[in-house]
């Protein structure tokens, strides 16, 4: 079948991505925010393909999969008129955590009888107000980089994109105690002027931009994976440094209490035993990548690709139906 979604989150588009349809994203000029196409640092299959707004308008869509508020309207005016969750079936899927007036935060989709909304976490799923519309939620799936982890290097590893921007929401307030326990390696976009924005020197506090062809190579050279979030989604680079090997220090923050176990790592919301265990992974490499291989077996138990697909072609099933 075609199913019609926007390129907006590139690891959760690139899982989706891999199941037995075809999947058609729009591509704009200027591929902007509304028409990126195809991912260019994400291996995708062919069975993705690029449609410009014209091209929709005469093209068959069996499904629709809405990410954002506006792409109904956006759809509906590209489809030549068809309207999601009227004319086509359609779903929506809440990648994030609510915002604003927590817990009490509307969903923008809130009472509708003509979707699914779809969120990606059940502590998602509890904290928005959905009001009457059904939901479900299917779990992430990551594409297995592989048992990577070499802990070679005696640092620990994070990956946040504007982590200047974004501030508390990401820990980035909470980098500069935890750089006394390990020095960072921080992988993302826009992470330059961190360690002048902390007061950290250079060297305890680096800063990497690489394409993702690379990132997991190099993660999987950190001794730890650290994840100081205090309120996103669960981020996709934690599972997938669990799915390289690595061990993982977190927040026990939003969906992070389900997806890391015990022996997998170390949760806790007290930074200094975070800090604690930071320390201990860098004097006790064994231990690190005993805990890390239990950390890619939980991670492949529970987010492997196989399962998300299926939970995927079982609510497809359902909403066709």
């Amino acid at each position: 079948m075609n199913i019609l979604l926007w390129h907006v989150h590139g690891s959760w588009t690139t899982a989706f991505v891999q199941g037995p349809h075809t999947y058609l994203v729009p591509v704009t000029p200027d591929r902007g925010p509304d028409g990126r196409g195809r991912a260019r640092t994400f291996p995708w299959p062919g069975s993705v393909r690029e449609k410009t707004p014209a091209q929709l308008r005469e093209t068959p869509v069996d499904l629709v999969v809405l990410q954002r508020p506006h792409e109904a309207e956006l759809a509906e005016s590209w489809l030549g008129g068809r309207r999601p969750g009227r004319d086509l079936p359609a779903v929506y899927v809440e990648h994030n955590t609510p915002d604003g007036d927590v817990p009490r935060t509307r969903h923008p989709y809130a009472d509708r009888d003509d979707l699914l909304l779809v969120h990606v976490t059940h502590f998602n799923r509890l904290f928005w107000d959905s009001g009457r519309t059904r939901t479900a939620v299917i779990e992430h799936g990551i594409v297995d980089p592989g048992h990577r982890y070499t802990g070679r290097l005696p640092r620990a590893a994070v990956v946040v994109n504007e982590p200047v921007r974004r501030g508390r929401t990401v820990g980035t307030d909470l980098l500069p105690a935890l750089a006394a326990a390990a020095p960072l390696d921080v992988f993302g976009v826009r992470t330059e002027g961190l360690a002048g924005h902390l007061g950290l020197a250079p060297d305890t506090c680096r800063t990497v931009d690489l394409p993702q062809a690379e990132l997991h190579t190099a993660m999987a050279e950190r001794r730890v994976y650290l994840h100081p979030v205090r309120w996103t989604s669960l981020g996709l680079a934690l599972l997938e440094a669990m799915h390289l090997g690595m061990p993982v220090v977190s927040l026990a923050t939003t969906e992070a209490v389900e997806a890391v176990p015990a022996g997998a790592g170390t949760l806790s919301n007290r930074p200094e035993i975070l800090a604690r265990a930071v320390r201990g992974y860098l004097a006790e490499p064994e231990a690190a990548a005993e805990d890390g291989a239990r950390a890619r077996q939980a991670a492949l138990g529970r987010y492997g690709l196989k399962r998300f697909l299926h939970d995927w072609e079982g609510l497809i099933t359902e909403v066709l139906a």
